[in-house]
């Protein structure tokens, strides 16, 4: 005990393996995930080779400062750990180096973060507190039992017998000597566990057959947050993470088969030749990886509802932190309540939150693509351009197209983004001439944002409109214009104060709607024009048992929590309520067929609703998914069945193969600005001779 005590490298090796250890078993337990499986010895392989080499380089410094900096480095990350159990709580996923820019845009939101943080998140910080304690109470008690330091100092100053004087010296080289081996034993030791650490990636014992994504490619890159978390810790997630930025990973191989397809009355015929040809030419792999890919995908047939809509006009509403409550209190919100009713209405709809939700949750409407999970997608990759988006496909068919946003490009930068998918027109609240507030950062009316934005096209022939609305953003743990607004509408609830101003902020929005329909229907339009509505995502500055407060569904698991609306309506339409699992993911191509529109539907990641086909599954930005007979887990690689039917292991390997291929190659065709790259050869005729015209009329002038 005495000779560990004294050596330096070990004993700082020991300090931060059984603090960084327990670390991760706390975020184990508190996170609810597994304890006692393979990725624990992964991550303790992984603690072993950072400790070690830490304690190397701690062991050239002197005793006192190697304690400070160990106390700094374990409090540190300790905070570290609680900030992404609260990251993780609030978006749904563990934050990235790519996620870093919307978070420091977030930041007159730390309250409502900090507020949102579970009482077991603090337990996080036990082993820093601990070892802190230990510093200032235990090791002075063990200096004078086991330290031999004050053995080793010959201090000429003092008298000391000869003999004295040869034992302190023998000691100081032995002492030396020992600080030597220990070193040179952790270089080999670091070795070691390094090579033990790669194997665990390729070991078969070690993997799971049901994770979505193999350990070695998670390793490569962390494209999933919540899974490199729960089989690399969260210490070994952000060294990957940070790989990942420095080293750019290369897109692994695959092989995808088309299938025969029977040709019907309904068969889509896509004439792929030039694309085939375009494929054969390319030298690109990550270009011929997405080509093979679209290629292979099967092209969904028209039916029934084909063209059921051509010719109206269409107005997409996304709202702000909307929640599945805006159909459970009629009384409340009888504007969304009427399209709600007399609409086509999803019951089982979904807005899966990611990094940036907003944003990103839009981008994948408009491009029915998932969002990269650990980046803010749409900033990130804003002058991406997409030919085959919703304003392009309605600009094909000789619409006017434009969109609106009663904020600022703080958050995201609309004013490229839509643009570059075929807006028209982007009107933010500067344009719109809606003055912004500035008492306790209170959102915009989001009436107003209607009453400025419909004279912007309602004289227009046909029209396409997308409307992001805001009224309904946190905070809520503050007073505010719009927060407290219709607070006494709820006073005889017995919800808390929070609770009351989002409702409060969500009857703007159901106002909102409701001089929208007004609008419509004096300007004669309501017959002609389509309304969808959906939410980018609920309401995440409340905790899970918070917002069960008013929700009258279960929020506790399988996703639940992410339940939002999803509505498209329509004077004609005969009310229906449908059962199918979705997102907005498969709006785009739904629309689209029931439209009629010049589009190829294997370029989306959705899927067509009305399709007799549909695979009847929502996908969440972490791999995990959902269907009518079970949630699979991809943090846990765990299915939770929701009824007696189950699968067989087969086929959930099959679907978590194929929700992967389509996140992936939607990943893919992001990074790569893929729809430019295809829009050569794909963009309809008509569109690029008049785009030909147009250049040469300028070339004349």
């Amino acid at each position: 005990m005495q000779s560990i005590y004294n050596n330096k490298v070990i004993r700082n090796f020991l300090y931060l393996v059984i603090g960084l250890f327990l670390s991760e078993i706390i975020l184990k337990l508190v996170m609810n995930t597994p304890i006692l499986d393979w990725s624990i010895l992964r991550i303790f392989l992984g603690i072993v080779i950072i400790s070690s080499i830490i304690s190397l380089i701690l062991s050239f410094t002197k005793r006192k400062a190697s304690n400070i900096i160990l106390a700094i480095i374990l409090l540190s990350l300790n905070i570290l750990y609680v900030t992404q159990a609260g990251f993780y709580n609030y978006f749904g996923t563990y934050m990235s180096f790519g996620s870093l820019t919307q978070v420091q845009a977030a930041d007159g939101f730390v309250g409502d973060f900090i507020n949102s943080l579970k009482i077991s998140y603090y337990f996080l910080l036990i082993p820093s507190i601990l070892f802190i304690i230990y510093l200032i109470f235990i090791e002075p008690r063990l200096d004078k039992k086991y330290s031999i330091l004050k053995d080793l100092i010959i201090d000429s100053n003092k008298k000391i017998d000869k003999k004295e004087r040869l034992k302190r010296k023998e000691n100081l080289k032995r002492y030396k000597r020992n600080i030597k081996i220990a070193r040179i034993s952790f270089i080999g030791g670091i070795l070691l566990s390094s090579i033990l650490y790669v194997s665990t990636l390729y070991i078969p014992f070690m993997q799971n057959k049901l994770q979505i994504v193999a350990n070695k490619e998670l390793f490569n890159y962390p494209s999933l947050p919540n899974i490199a978390v729960s089989q690399f810790g969260i210490l070994g997630y952000e060294i990957v993470d940070i790989k990942s930025l420095i080293f750019e990973s290369s897109s692994a191989e695959r092989e995808f088969t088309k299938k025969e397809e029977e040709i019907t009355d309904y068969s889509r015929v896509i004439d792929d030749t030039a694309w085939i040809s375009l494929n054969e030419e390319e030298d690109n792999k990550d270009y011929r990886l997405l080509n093979n890919y679209y290629l292979s995908k099967s092209i969904t047939p028209k039916n029934e509802y084909t063209g059921l809509l051509e010719g109206k006009n269409l107005i997409v509403i996304m709202i702000e932190s909307g929640s599945n409550v805006l159909l459970n209190y009629p009384e409340y919100f009888p504007n969304i309540a009427k399209l709600y009713s007399e609409g086509w209405a999803w019951d089982n709809a979904f807005s899966p939150r990611n990094t940036c939700a907003t944003g990103n949750n839009e981008m994948s409407t408009l491009t029915s693509l998932y969002s990269i999970n650990n980046s803010c997608t749409a900033n990130l990759y804003k002058d991406n351009t997409y030919y085959n988006a919703l304003f392009n496909l309605f600009n094909y068919k000789g619409y006017n197209t434009s969109s609106y946003h009663d904020y600022t490009e703080y958050y995201y930068y609309r004013s490229i983004i839509h643009p570059n998918m075929g807006s028209g027109k982007y009107y933010n609240v500067y344009d719109l001439g809606i003055k912004l507030g500035t008492e306790n950062k209170p959102w915009p009316n989001d009436v107003e944002l209607i009453e400025k934005a419909v004279p912007h096209f309602i004289n227009e022939d046909k029209f396409m409109v997308w409307m992001t609305t805001v009224s309904s953003h946190m905070s809520y743990n503050i007073s505010s214009v719009t927060g407290d607004l219709y607070l006494d509408l709820f006073k005889d609830e017995n919800w808390s104060t929070p609770i009351k101003r989002y409702m409060s902020k969500l009857k703007i929005v159901d106002n909102a709607i409701g001089e929208l329909i007004s609008e419509l229907e004096a300007a004669g339009k309501l017959d002609d024009t389509v309304i969808t509505l959906f939410a980018d995502h609920y309401p995440y500055a409340f905790g899970a048992d918070e917002f069960q407060e008013i929700a009258k569904y279960d929020v506790s698991g399988n996703g639940d929590v992410d339940r939002t609306p999803f509505i498209i309506y329509n004077p004609s339409l005969t009310p229906t309520k449908f059962d199918e699992y979705t997102s907005f993911i498969n709006i785009l191509p739904t629309l689209a067929n029931l439209f009629n529109l010049d589009y190829d539907p294997r370029l989306y990641a959705g899927h067509d609703l009305l399709d007799s086909n549909y695979p009847n599954i929502v996908i969440f930005a972490d791999g995990s998914w959902r269907s009518d007979i079970a949630y699979y887990d991809a943090s846990t690689s765990k299915i939770n069945y929701l009824g007696t039917k189950k699968y067989a292991d087969e086929e959930i390997m099959a679907i978590n193969t194929k929700v992967k291929d389509d996140i992936d190659m939607s990943n893919l065709a992001i990074k790569k600005n893929y729809m430019e790259y295809l829009s050569k050869i794909k963009t309809p005729k008509s569109v690029v001779e008049e785009e030909q015209t147009i250049d040469n009329n300028e070339e004349e002038r």
